[in-house]
């Protein structure tokens, strides 16, 4: 074993043709343990075709070595041989050693194969001969929180996550925390981010993290966290529009903008972080900065309805009425519809003193509205300009069954009576 470690050593210094002519040396005189073991370093290099070669040669001399077989389908699995993998773990029986290893991969390559309930079913039936095996509970577990079956996967790594037996190289707090966090349990996801980021530090950990403290409204702790990823990966995209959420819910303006246009540098065609942007702009007295971070966006893609509607949103109460219809037109030339833009150009030929095509356009979209207050109102006001008090009475009685609490449109209607 101590020649086999040492061409592994070789190997990982950098010395790769001389350990692996070590292991072929080796390989010619070891006994069946050995070899075992010179396959396992194969398949750990990432030589799975050599591994499999000495595993096959010793699956002739066992034929009935569960940890054999269950070895063998591992590496079938690795040559996208999944249903050759299958047949080798149903040959492992119910009394060997490796049968529970066999239905963890069993599940694996039955949910790979989108076959969910059999995968289920495989993890349960392990789990009802050996309720105690933390990698059955942590397969269960994993399984579920995978599915987003996030309630049933906590009580399976909540068990594994106090279990004292350790699995390695799984970070069993931070899985937990993701399933609390994914079900709403904000304060119980919290307490298992401390404890399992203490021991690694995972970016999306560290996010679902920051992301479960913003739920929790501590945009300290938000902060903290998502800053600390931005250090850690700077390319995680996904962190800068929360960043500057947090930044903003603490008034921190100027930080959030900052967030935003890193984000932007990261990833420059990201639309939301452009929208994010430019309603920041607004709140920070900055309208034109507003108004350029929106048109990109609708540069980048004109059937982005939000940026539309947010820039003609803009343009409406801001009086703005040329640019309001200059930038309508201009979504009809791409074939862009959407209601609000019939109620915003009605609005602006309204205000140009174009009533017949307003009326009609209003006409057009007031069942869509017929339940918007701010609608109901300014369609009202219209028609009464337009003549049809009648029909404004209508649209004002309307408008008080939405809004009872509204005496000046009481009075209105007392008047117009």
């Amino acid at each position: 074993m101590r020649k086999i470690e040492e061409a592994l050593e070789k190997i990982e210094t950098g010395k790769i043709e001389e350990g692996l002519a070590q292991l072929l040396l080796i390989e010619k005189d070891a006994d069946h343990q050995s070899k075992y073991a010179i396959a396992e370093v194969y398949h750990e290099l990432g030589h799975v075709d050599k591994a499999k070669e000495i595993i096959d040669e010793l699956l002739m001399l066992y034929p009935d070595e569960g940890s054999l077989y269950a070895f063998a389908a591992e590496l079938l699995i690795d040559l996208d041989q999944e249903d050759e993998a299958i047949e080798l773990l149903l040959e492992i029986k119910e009394g060997d050693e490796a049968f529970l290893q066999a239905q963890l991969l069993l599940a694996d390559l039955y949910q790979m194969q989108s076959l969910d309930e059999v995968a289920e079913q495989k993890l349960l039936n392990a789990a009802k001969k050996a309720p105690n095996e933390v990698i059955i509970s942590y397969g269960l577990g994993e399984f579920y929180l995978e599915r987003g079956d996030y309630i049933k996967s906590i009580p399976y790594l909540k068990k594994a996550v106090h279990s004292t037996e350790k699995i390695p190289n799984v970070h069993l707090e931070l899985q937990l925390a993701e399933a609390y966090s994914a079900s709403g349990q904000f304060e119980d996801a919290v307490h298992y981010y401390r404890i399992g980021l203490e021991k690694y530090q995972d970016p999306h950990a560290l996010f679902g993290y920051g992301f479960t403290a913003f739920q929790l409204e501590d945009m300290v702790i938000a902060i903290e966290q998502l800053e600390k990823l931005k250090e850690l990966d700077p390319d995680f995209s996904s962190l800068y529009p929360l960043l500057a959420r947090a930044y903003e819910a603490e008034g921190r303006l100027d930080d959030a903008m900052e967030a935003l246009e890193a984000g932007l540098s990261i990833d420059e065609y990201n639309e939301q972080l452009y929208i994010q942007a430019a309603k920041l702009s607004f709140k920070r007295q900055n309208p034109d900065e507003g108004e350029h971070f929106l048109r990109k966006v609708i540069a980048l893609n004109p059937s982005n309805i939000e940026a539309v509607q947010t820039l003609a949103s803009y343009f409406k109460h801001n009086e703005l009425y040329e640019e309001l219809l200059e930038l309508l037109n201009h979504m009809k030339e791409f074939g862009e519809e959407d209601p609000v833009f019939t109620w915003y150009e009605a609005f602006g030929l309204k205000e140009q003193d174009h009533y017949d095509e307003a009326y009609k356009l209003y006409q057009e979209v007031e069942k869509s509205f017929e339940e918007d207050h701010d609608f109901l109102e300014e369609y009202g006001y219209f028609l009464l300009e337009y003549g049809l008090r009648d029909r404004a009475k209508e649209v004002f009685t309307q408008l008080l069954v939405i809004q009872p609490e509204r005496t000046d449109i009481q009075e209105l209607l007392q008047n117009l009576d």
